[in-house]
């Protein structure tokens, strides 16, 4: 590591006794000195204030820096801002991720700068608790507690997260990487770097090494849920000319009279190629009772309207709970405008047998089903079904693929 940082130099020096685990990692990051401090994908940036602090708390905030950088924490910035667009909320998802690595240090039994956000504050507003700090670590990523904080404050009306940051002066210090995007090319690197420093760190017993189990925040090479949503439905919507076995090819009939004319055996009949009349067709089922935010439908609902209108497939709409509330034939130029604005009625049971029985009437490609996957199973049946989920299932469907769309 070459260290250009006359500021972090001493800090860094010191985590080698201190925290084996991210003396490592902070050999593969860039240190600058610059205003004001911050990290990006692959550099952190010392302010002066930096050299004035306790040296417990200069080793405490170089490694909030290196624990953004190796959570990879401004490319999954960069990657939901691209998926959320002008909804995207920098000082939240900022919040969401200084509040896991700052529990992690702490935990680790480092010092940090007062006051420091702490994702046991975050989980109180969302009534999410855990008992102990590695609990709460293992359960929780940056994107969750993201969507998680913007989801309860659509439902309170409030703004409990901006309120929390003023009062405990956040500053951002994460800063978007420009060179990643839905998929981060470095994420797969960071993770062979992690485990290695991690294990020196458990090997040694201090530091952030301790928690190797506990973190739940560790960047994985993934594609993202609407990309996912995209090739499974479009590969299914994928619609090839059928044979029309009342119609003769053209070729077939040129064939049999040149046939006819030099009295020869007649050819096999040879169909035509069905041009019109089977559009592909695709079934939404909108669980109405399930825990879908706002946030998760609407982006769901882009992705959905974007497959509709690049297939050119019938969409239709089936909302329910216990029993199908409503069938209808969306517009095509309205389908995601239709999915945002239905009324939904909420709570009540959910059973999947209505809803799919309906569907299967209607012949659809597959059928979509958004849901949080409690609720009562039918038999399998004739048509595929894709389980798109907010998060995690608590069971799994006894057919189908599912799909999480959360993170």
């Amino acid at each position: 590591m070459s260290v250009h940082s006359d500021r972090a130099a001493p800090a860094l020096a010191h985590l080698g006794e201190a925290d084996p685990a991210l003396a490592a990692l902070a050999l593969w990051i860039a240190h600058r000195d610059g205003e004001p401090m911050r990290s990006d994908g692959t550099t952190i940036h010392y302010d002066a204030a930096f050299a004035l602090r306790p040296r417990p708390e200069q080793v405490g905030l170089a490694g909030h820096h290196i624990l953004h950088v190796a959570f990879r924490h401004p490319a999954r910035m960069a990657a939901m801002a691209e998926r959320e667009g002008t909804r995207f909320d920098a000082r939240r998802f900022n919040l969401a991720a200084d509040a896991l690595v700052n529990e992690a240090l702490i935990a680790a039994e480092h010092a940090l700068p007062r006051p420091a956000v702490r994702l046991r504050d975050l989980l109180a507003m969302l009534d999410a608790e855990e008992d102990r700090p590695e609990a709460a670590l293992a359960a929780w990523d940056v994107e969750r507690l993201y969507i998680a904080l913007g989801a309860q404050e659509a439902r309170s009306g409030g703004s409990e997260t901006e309120d929390y940051a003023r009062r405990m002066g956040l500053a951002p210090d994460l800063a978007p990487d420009p060179d990643a995007g839905a998929e981060d090319p470095k994420a797969a690197d960071w993770q062979g770097h992690l485990a290695r420093a991690l294990e020196a760190g458990r090997q040694a017993g201090r530091g952030i090494g301790r928690l190797a189990q506990a973190l739940g925040d560790l960047p994985a090479p993934r594609v993202p849920w609407e990309r996912q949503l995209r090739g499974l439905v479009a590969r299914a919507l994928d619609h090839r000319p059928q044979p029309s076995p009342t119609r003769p090819a053209r070729r077939w009939i040129a064939r049999e009279a040149e046939a006819r004319a030099a009295g020869t055996p007649t050819p096999g009949f040879e169909p035509a190629v069905a041009r019109e009349g089977a559009r592909p067709r695709l079934a939404v089922g909108l669980d109405t009772s399930g825990s879908v935010e706002d946030a998760t439908l609407a982006r769901f609902a882009a992705e959905i309207a974007g497959l509709a209108r690049r297939s050119g497939a019938e969409t239709h709409l089936l909302t329910f709970d216990e029993t199908v509330h409503e069938t209808r034939l969306l517009p095509p130029a309205g389908v995601e405008t239709a999915l945002r604005t239905r009324p939904l009625p909420r709570g009540g049971g959910t059973s999947f047998e209505d809803v799919l029985a309906e569907a299967e009437r209607l012949r659809p490609a597959i059928a979509v089903i958004l849901t949080d996957l409690g609720g009562i199973f039918p038999p399998r049946p004739a048509i595929p079904v894709l389980w798109a989920i907010p998060r995690a299932p608590r069971t799994t469907p006894p057919f189908g693929r599912v799909l999480e769309m959360e993170g």
